[in-house]
């Protein structure tokens, strides 16, 4: 499978290069003393550089300081930013044109939309009183995948993704001098989603243990009436990217592969409709997506019962959380465009996202008795290695406390923050710098899997607590005064664990650091 899918990847690449190098100018670039000379074919101008594809490779080169002859030549005189996003149809659909809007605003322009010839959106931003056109954004309502090959193709400038960078993926986009895609600074995440098991509402199932999830997509259940179901065939659905190999659901849930019958889309659209249509359906959607469909909560073989909601999916307590990605090349964007994705990370942006079918990274605050079902799963594995004096321990620590709406989990295999959790370092280094938790004590509180001795998880769970406050700390850099608020940590091992130790997903959702704050007594 991982084969074809780069077969595909590159064979979608190759099919827009063509057109690329068919339509590419020549231009020559020229040192104001005439003593240097740079000829190739003419990629893109920012404002302030030329990008130009030559016998050396790709160069960026200072406009200040050339003059440019060829048919290639931008309009000095007219020039205004065109920033182009390619990728998942549910997030260009929506959540891009309102964060655009937003941004629109706040500096000042007007919008007006438009489609292309093509049948691409496209949002021009208008300086109303010098009737001018600053920028123009470019939405191609496609895939992650496709949204990946445009970029590699020249044909996009940011990819808006719903999964992560697969490897081939990656590799490719190395190949083509564009960076390593999964650095941290390649990859920002702007809004929240969670990958949902749906049914007809006709279905009067509930839940679904992730053995039997896994059984509707591999072909060892058939019948709904083998997992409580009805007496009724199972007609399976997936979009083709949770499919990969690399995929969160892939990894999570299909461990026999996906069965000849499951009916596979190209985006979750589709999908939704093809579940609506059918009473006997079921598939994996996005919570975006909406729809006349009925979600089902997930649950697990050590007891463990989770249902998505806004909170869970903020905290990364819901096991198939995922982000909304947008992926940036490693060459200069236009100064707007710059602009725009530190806007897109902004707590002022995350009201708007408030606002769409996504979940934004606002951070909320959760009271103790919030935590009731987590409690009651943690005094059900009580034992020997989870004692009552180790509930306790928690329970005095976090009496009297809101545990906030940011979670913070590693990626696999290594000691390295996951985006999303990168993302919530910034977010709260920005509130503590705004005077948000002025006054008050925050705890940066570590939990761990069970694997290995008490004592162990315990030290490794403090180690990640403190790992976690230093960047927080580390991002605040000078603007943090320590007499303002109190940052401390504390390590609770596998006091409190989320969901069964017996898979690696499950190990890697109970690693976690969770933030607590109490008023200062």
């Amino acid at each position: 499978m991982v084969v074809s899918g780069m077969t595909r990847i590159a064979a979608f690449v190759i099919s827009l290069l063509l057109p690329v190098a068919a339509m590419a100018q020549d231009v020559t670039l020229l040192s104001r003393d005439g003593a240097i000379e740079i000829s190739g074919n003419f990629l893109s101008f920012d404002g302030e550089f030329y990008r130009v594809d030559t016998d050396l490779g790709i160069l960026t080169v200072d406009s200040s300081g050339v003059r440019c002859e060829g048919p290639g030549c931008p309009d000095l005189e007219g020039y205004f930013a065109q920033i182009r996003l390619s990728g998942e149809a549910s997030a260009t659909e929506s959540l891009l044109p309102a964060l655009i809007t937003a941004f629109a605003l706040r500096n000042g322009y007007s919008t007006d939309e438009a489609i292309t010839p093509d049948g691409r959106k496209l949002m021009r931003l208008q300086d109303t009183d010098a009737d001018l056109t600053v920028a123009e954004f470019v939405l191609s309502e496609t895939s992650s995948a496709e949204g990946f090959a445009d970029l590699l193709a020249e044909n996009a400038d940011i990819v808006v993704s719903l999964r992560r960078v697969t490897r081939e993926e990656r590799a490719l986009a190395q190949e083509a001098g564009l960076g390593d895609l999964h650095d941290p600074f390649r990859a920002r995440v702007i809004a929240l989603d969670a990958l949902v098991p749906i049914v007809s509402r006709s279905n009067r199932l509930e839940a679904l243990s992730l053995e039997a999830l896994g059984g509707l997509f591999d072909g060892s259940v058939t019948n709904w009436s083998e997992i409580g179901g009805q007496d009724a065939p199972v007609v399976a659905h997936l979009v083709r990217d949770d499919m990969l190999a690399a995929s969160a659901f892939a990894q999570m849930v299909l461990h026999e592969g996906v069965a000849e019958q499951v009916v596979t889309h190209d985006s979750y659209g589709d999908l939704i409709a093809a579940v609506e249509a059918d009473p006997y359906a079921v598939g994996m959607a996005r919570l975006s997506g909406g729809g006349s469909v009925r979600t089902l909560g997930l649950t697990g073989a050590c007891g463990f019962a989770a249902e998505v909601s806004s909170s869970d999916i903020k905290t990364e307590d819901y096991p198939l959380t995922r982000s909304v990605l947008l992926y940036t090349p490693a060459r200069r964007l236009p100064a707007l465009a710059r602009d725009f994705l530190h806007f897109v990370v902004s707590p002022a942006a995350q009201m708007v996202v408030a606002r769409t079918p996504f979940v934004d990274q606002g951070v909320d605050e959760l009271s103790f008795r919030d935590q009731g079902q987590r409690f009651a799963n943690a005094i059900s594995r009580a034992g020997p290695e989870i004692t009552l004096a180790d509930l306790q321990a928690v329970t005095t620590a976090f009496q009297g406390a809101r545990r906030l709406t940011l979670g913070f989990r590693f990626e696999g295999g290594s000691v390295r923050l996951d985006a999303q959790s990168r993302s919530n370092v910034l977010l709260l280094a920005e509130l503590l710098e705004a005077g948000v938790y002025d006054g008050k004590t925050l705890i940066f509180s570590g939990f761990s899997d069970s694997h290995g001795s008490p004592a162990v998880n315990r030290g490794l769970s403090e180690r990640r607590a403190q790992a976690v406050l230093a960047a927080v700390r580390k991002a605040l850099g000078e603007a943090f005064e320590a007499d303002r608020v109190t940052l401390t940590s504390a390590g609770f091992g596998e006091a409190m664990p989320l969901a069964c130790d017996d898979v690696a997903w499950g190990r890697s959702l109970n690693r976690r650091v969770e933030v607590w704050v109490r008023d200062q007594r």
